[in-house]
């Protein structure tokens, strides 16, 4: 009996390009499957022995790197104790299932092939493929191509590696360090000055060892655009008449600052009155051709000449090469092997396209950036531009001066990229002790000038000659200082900083100097880069780094008065900012609501912060208390018709009394979060009090459809009444129009769901002989089942048989209805 044909686990960075590789080797003859990915399956031959293939992929990193639970609570821990911390690794999408999918498919595989990104990030990425999959690592191969194209795919295939460990190393160090240093850093400054400071007008004061270097390259051209002096300077500039043409003879010195001997000259010149023309040469010169883009170039000119940010130019290019239009985008290479035939050269051959396009196939965006990677690539195989340099020399009262001109004799390059032209420049003919008057002569006073900000192209050139970030970071970098309200982009996408990155960098140069500027990180690299290369081992790398900045870190706690006093000078107090809003529940005393990120109430009395939710409108709700606490409820609206609205108690939202809360919290996903650190706060729709009016015991109705969640009435959703889910965004319109909508106490007794009063507008209801109240369950109640419309959902039929989802009460789960007579089809999942 032969043996079974064995399978191969192929596993790409992303579900397009695991479809170019499946199209390529099964010849576009394959069987693809759902799965937390798609899976593509052909037969074909692998080390030349026939083999069935699965190919699927992840959707970037598998993990993600993060302190265990016991230390994301902000008030609880110590910053300085996170340097000394144990670090772990979290799936960094758990609704996506990325673990699960890659066991359940290497189950039966024999060999595992990685087609991931051919850099260290993508080195990284194969070893947590590995680890979900669990191969032997003799029973992996790595695949290193540059493309999707077909001669790529094949050549891969045929010249399979190991994949390499030092190199996806050299990730986990970098990733613990920036994790450890700037969770440290961030957590200390955000408490501390969002606890003083009214109009920061950030919701987080973030540290980065990439971030702020990359902030202080901004705001030291600032700064020396604040400090700079101007400076008159004086120019002789004598012109002359020949052949019909005026001509400005330039002056060999250039320019002096001293008007008086500026005036000698003038008057040396004056007096003699004659140029005599002493030297006349001509020079071919030769511009060069560019060399290959790689990809820190490419961003450059996409912000220069194309007006996209990096973080744009990075999902543009990414996108035409998934799409097969270009070769891989992240590069340092710009020297093409001697073959021509896009072997490594550095960790990738530059950026060419690979297949031809139209605008309508790509959009405008993407074809401006596709365009310019054609006439960049023509070029760079395009001759040289040549050109002759013209110039001719004059004498006057002890003096010299010149002019020039320049002929193009071969555009080479430059036909392609008009851009980089040499403009003709013709002057008349001159001959060797020619004698010419002058015609006027100009004692030109001018100002030395500022520099410019910074612009997007130049930051980046700064960031590379320095190290700070590599091709694949440093357009996240410029992007995270612009998030955080640090810097503005502004016309000719040059880089403001805004009083909040100003302050910050100044105070960083107050107490240690260091962690702004970029040679720590650039030494950081140098060492990252020795553990890719088995150079050194990653452990001390890493604990060498931690040990410096723990040491920086005790300093600049200590220290951190002498940046307050900057903080102080720019920013107003709490005690100063916001409006009056509510009534704090310990002084009964007014508290001050202040909007600008991050949202908060303050007591002035009791020198206490209250964080609310980020997102939406907060507005005081009818003056009711929390019966906990005395404090005043609040009602946070999200904007849009869809948007939910829910009750909270400021001091619950941010100190949930009741055990076990936590979970539910982090488990929502409002994307409402108010505390500082991880997770939301806890809104009244969370909280299991038994008795409160507004609490998800009160107002809950039944469980969502669409997670573990209670859809709970929207309180001020009228007259278009919703329930919304308290843990996703689903919403469930309910009858539209009526007068007034509220829970009971009662209890269906099919479903165990909340049975809701509806009091129907009098013109409009549905009842017979004008009845206006009618008490019912959304799930068994023909009448109120009938007048339900469905968002972000997908059946009420799943629902019944989850009961409210509360938790709260006996007998666990609802009995659920079976197969159930409530079978319109508005309420179908499978017609949503």
């Amino acid at each position: 009996m032969a043996p079974p044909i064995p399978k191969v686990l192929m596993v790409a960075e992303k579900p397009s390009i695991a479809l170019s590789i499946a199209s390529v080797l099964s010849h576009a003859q394959m069987f693809t499957r759902r799965g937390s990915t798609e899976v593509h399956e052909f037969d074909g031959k692998f080390l030349g022995s026939p083999a069935h293939f699965r190919v699927t992929s992840v959707i970037g990193h598998v993990f993600s790197v993060d302190f265990p639970g016991k230390y994301q609570d902000w008030a609880a821990t110590d910053p300085l104790d996170l340097f000394q911390a144990q670090v772990i690794k979290n799936e960094s999408n758990p609704k996506a299932h990325i673990c699960r999918h890659l066991s359940q498919e290497a189950r039966g595989c024999r060999y595992l092939v990685l087609w991931l990104d051919c850099d260290r990030e993508g080195e990284n990425i194969c070893f947590e493929v590995i680890k979900s999959t669990g191969f032997h690592i003799n029973d992996t191969y790595r695949a290193r191509f540059s493309s999707v194209t077909e001669k790529d795919v094949v050549k891969a295939l045929d010249n399979l590696v190991r994949p390499n460990r030092d190199e996806a190393l050299a990730v986990d160090a970098r990733q613990e360090i920036d994790l450890k240093v700037g969770v440290a850093f961030t957590r200390f400054q955000t408490s501390y000055f969002q606890g003083k400071y009214g109009n920061l007008d950030s919701r987080v004061i973030s540290y980065g060892p990439c971030q702020t270097p990359t902030l202080g390259f901004c705001v030291q051209r600032y700064l020396q655009i604040n400090t700079f002096k101007p400076e008159k300077f004086w120019s002789l500039h004598p012109y002359i008449i020949q052949n019909g043409y005026e001509i400005q003879l330039e002056w060999q010195r250039g320019k002096l600052f001293d008007i008086n001997v500026a005036m000698m000259f003038q008057k040396l010149v004056s007096e003699d009155g004659l140029l005599e023309v002493t030297e006349i040469s001509e020079k071919q010169e030769t511009k060069s051709r560019p060399v290959g883009l790689n990809t820190v170039n490419l961003l450059k000119v996409a912000s220069s000449a194309l007006g996209f940010g990096p973080q744009m130019a990075m999902q543009l290019a990414e996108r035409l090469y998934t799409q097969g239009f270009i070769s891989y985008p992240r590069t340092e290479s710009t020297a093409y092997p001697p073959s021509f035939d896009f072997r490594d050269v550095g960790d990738h051959p530059p950026i060419t396209p690979m297949r031809s396009a139209a605008e309508d196939m790509l959009g405008n965006d993407a074809w401006k950036l596709y365009q310019y990677i054609c006439q960049h690539f023509i070029g760079t195989v395009s001759p040289d531009c040549k050109y002759i340099r013209r110039k001719v020399e004059f004498s006057i009262g002890g003096e010299s001066f010149h002019c020039t001109g320049q002929h193009v004799v071969t555009k080479g390059f430059t036909a392609i990229m008009p851009w980089l032209a040499i403009n003709d420049k013709n002057i008349p003919s001159f001959i060797k002790g020619q004698k010419i008057e002058v015609s006027k002569l100009e004692l030109y006073e001018g100002s030395t000038s500022p520099p410019d900000f910074l612009t997007e192209s130049e930051l980046i050139s700064l960031m590379e000659k320095n190290g700070i970030g590599t091709d694949a970071s440093i357009p996240v970098h410029i992007n995270n200082i612009c998030e955080r309200n640090y810097v503005q982009v502004q016309a000719g996408r040059k880089l403001v900083p805004t009083t909040l990155g100003i302050t910050l960098v100044r105070g960083y140069q107050t107490i240690d100097p260091d962690l702004c500027l970029p040679d720590i990180r650039s030494f950081i690299e140098q060492q990252i880069t020795l553990i890719a290369k088995g150079q050194v081992d990653h452990r001390h790398v890493v604990q060498h780094v931690i040990q410096q900045f723990t040491q920086k870190f005790s300093y600049f706690v200590k220290k951190i008065e002498d940046m307050d006093a900057l903080f102080e000078a720019q920013f107003s107090t709490l005690t100063d900012s916001g409006r009056i809003l509510s009534k704090c529940g310990k002084c009964l005393r007014y508290m001050k609501f202040i909007s600008t990120q991050p949202s908060r109430l303050y007591c002035g009395t009791c020198e206490e912060v209250y964080y609310l939710p980020q997102k939406g409108t907060i507005k005081l709700y009818k003056e009711l208390s929390c019966p906990l606490d005395n404090f005043e409820l609040l009602i946070c609206s999200m904007p849009g018709p869809d948007g939910k609205s829910f009750p909270l108690c400021p001091y619950c939202y941010i100190n949930p009394p009741f055990e076990g809360i936590e979970t539910l919290i982090n488990t929502a996903k409002t994307g409402t979060s108010g505390k500082i650190g991880k997770g939301a706060g806890m809104p009244c729709n969370l909280c299991p009090h038994p008795t409160c009016p507004n609490s998800l015991v009160s107002q809950g109705v039944c469980a969502c459809p669409e997670c573990s969640g209670t859809l709970v009435l929207d309180p001020v959703s009228a007259p278009r009444w919703k329930l919304c889910c308290n843990m996703c965004n689903c919403l469930v319109f309910l009858a539209q129009g009526a007068h007034r909508i509220s829970t009971t106490k009662d209890r269906c007794p099919e479903c165990d769901s909340s049975i809701i009063e509806v009091d129907f507008n009098k013109k409009t209801t549905p009842l017979e002989d004008g009845a206006t109240l009618h008490h019912g369950c959304i799930l068994c109640d023909e009448l109120l089942h009938s007048l339900v419309e469905m968002k972000h959902g997908r059946s009420f039929r799943h629902m019944s048989s989850r009961g409210r989802g509360r938790g709260a009460r006996k007998g666990g789960r609802g009995r659920g209805r079976g197969g159930g007579k409530m079978m319109d089809p508005k309420m179908s999942f499978r017609d949503f």
